[in-house]
């Protein structure tokens, strides 16, 4: 392994300790005040709006002043995403994140910080999760031509 890819992986697990923290700090971890976020009807709590205006705020500027740059810290080249379109695998995929978000009150990155505390509900939802990723691939691999 080499030395950038050792600075590459030490950022990635910094930048990831980081972002658990955050969604610890948050409640994002909390499918209840998830729910609650999304209850819009009911006994609405729009506190999750602080989390995503924050990070409006951190990551508005870095994403400016990333343009600015040649090239990244710890990298060769910036891997920036140049799809525009939108097509019928994003929507269903984001109308299924959305109605899975909506029911158990977790998104990925959430579901795999709250695994940590090995309650029984969210190791079955990350498994439901890896499953339905491995069933996805199987799916998506049998329809692309070779």
């Amino acid at each position: 392994m080499n030395s950038l890819s050792i600075k590459t992986s030490l950022a990635a697990l910094a930048a990831g300790l980081l972002f658990g923290l955050g969604l610890i700090v948050s409640g994002m971890t909390n499918p209840a005040k998830v729910i609650g976020f999304l209850d819009v009807t009911g006994g609405w709590d729009p506190s999750l709006i602080l989390v995503m205006a924050a990070g409006l705020v951190v990551t508005t500027p870095a994403f400016y002043l990333t343009g600015k740059r040649l090239r990244p810290f710890i990298a060769l080249k910036f891997d920036i995403p140049n799809r525009t379109d939108i097509d019928r695998p994003l929507l269903l995929g984001s109308a299924l994140f959305g109605i899975g978000w909506g029911l158990a009150g977790y998104c990925p990155g959430p579901a795999l910080t709250a695994a940590t505390t090995l309650n029984s509900n969210v190791l079955l939802f990350v498994v439901a999760m890896i499953c339905g990723m491995a069933v996805h691939k199987l799916w998506s691999n049998k329809l692309t031509p070779r």
